[in-house]
């Protein structure tokens, strides 16, 4: 290659570098900052609407690994005290699948009990509601109380259309919710049977020089996954024991509570949705006050849902669980309603769990930990929790 030509090929790189200089260095590297958040948020983007395409796999199989999460623990602690781990997996399933049908059968069976009386008190109460309406000061007829009713129930569907939206994508039909039920057991199984060389296979899909990284990163991630159920468990007891006792002492002072039990159950398995969980399934509570009670005893109630959905809230959920897990209070907060917005009732349910695990697995691998701490204990990654 001649002088020239030499000279012709750096004219370009030179003009270029002098092109670069001119551009002052904070604008340098907010445009270098800016494109790797695009790239960040678009592959972000990319995941979210493949999962929400997969929603009717994707849900089923989370709610299988937060299942398992439970169980490992009590298949391990069996294991070491010599079971046979195939027995001891049985128990864990079985046992499981006996409680949540037994705390179902319960709730059916009472609710069934009590229909009747609470049709008809219902009936009895939506009289007298209507009565009292019609008089003064409000004077509202039958056609203006009709138009009223007709209101709220569009405001209630506009303003939950988000969470039922999410609940019915997943489970719109007999078959789909038989599908994501089997789905959940086979995978909870399969996972309690053979998690440690699912895991390990994935592993084996990565470099190996960042194998160490990913599995170690893995271990922290599901301990503080197992952690997190272990402590939504704590809440959702909470939350259970201050509704229903709540209603118990409603009943003792004002001649009877009915539905205590079930709605007490209620709560607990609602309360797996953090935030909105108690709060939703407490207002059955005060419609049975209302219509078993009156309007005081109600209102007693429904103070008693906001106190209860009060202190998950802004103690239980943010401090409790947001220590557990080491995420901030704030982040719990809007992960929470976040995910209730991209994915209604399952994406209120996995937000938490998904920022706390992401957040230690990415912890863990930026700071360097593969190396030093290849298997972290529950100790490494909560020792204060």
């Amino acid at each position: 290659m001649t002088f020239d030509s030499k000279k012709a090929a750096q004219a370009p790189e030179t003009a270029r570098a002098n092109a670069d200089a001119t551009v002052p260095p904070g604008l340098r590297i907010a445009g270098a900052y800016s494109w790797r958040i695009l790239l960040v948020v678009g592959v972000i983007a990319v995941v979210i609407f493949l999962i929400m395409q997969l929603r009717d796999i994707v849900v089923p199989f989370m709610i299988a690994v937060l299942v398992a999460a439970l169980l490992v623990p009590l298949v391990q602690w069996l294991v070491r005290h010599r079971w046979p781990k195939p027995l001891a997996i049985a128990v864990a399933m079985l046992g499981t699948l006996a409680i949540v049908a037994g705390l179902i059968f319960v709730i059916i069976s009472q609710i069934r009990s009590g229909y009747p009386d609470l049709q008809r008190r219902s009936l009895a109460a939506y009289g007298d509601f209507k009565s009292f309406l019609a008089g003064p000061p409000f004077q509202i007829d039958d056609k203006q109380f009709a138009a009223l009713i007709d209101q709220a129930i569009a405001a209630v569907q506009r303003d939950s259309q988000v969470l039922v939206t999410g609940a019915l994508s997943f489970g719109s039909t007999a078959g789909h919710v038989l599908a994501g039920l089997l789905l959940i057991i086979f995978a909870t199984l399969f996972i309690l049977i053979d998690g440690a060389r699912i895991w390990a296979w994935i592993v084996r899909l990565f470099p190996r020089t960042a194998r160490s990284a990913v599995d170690g990163s893995g271990h922290a991630g599901w301990v503080t996954l197992t952690t997190f159920v272990k402590v939504q468990i704590f809440v959702a007891a909470v939350d259970a024991t201050g509704i229903g006792l709540g209603a118990w002492i409603l009943g003792l002072v004002f001649g009877g509570f009915p539905l205590v039990i079930p709605i007490a159950i209620a709560v607990f398995l609602g309360s797996f949705i953090p935030v909105v969980g108690a709060l939703i399934t407490g207002t059955i509570a005060v419609f049975v006050a209302l219509v078993y009670l009156g309007p005081f005893p109600a209102l007693l109630m429904l103070g008693i849902v906001l106190l209860v959905q009060q202190v998950e809230g802004h103690i239980l959920q943010p401090l409790i669980m947001g220590s557990a897990v080491k995420v901030h209070p704030l982040a719990v907060v809007f992960a929470v309603a976040a995910g209730s917005f991209l994915a209604g009732i399952p994406g209120a349910l996995f937000a938490v769990p998904v920022i706390a695990v992401l957040n230690v697995m990415v912890k863990y691998i930026a700071g360097g930990d593969g190396k030093t701490n290849p298997r972290p204990t529950a100790e490494d990654i909560l020792p204060n929790a």
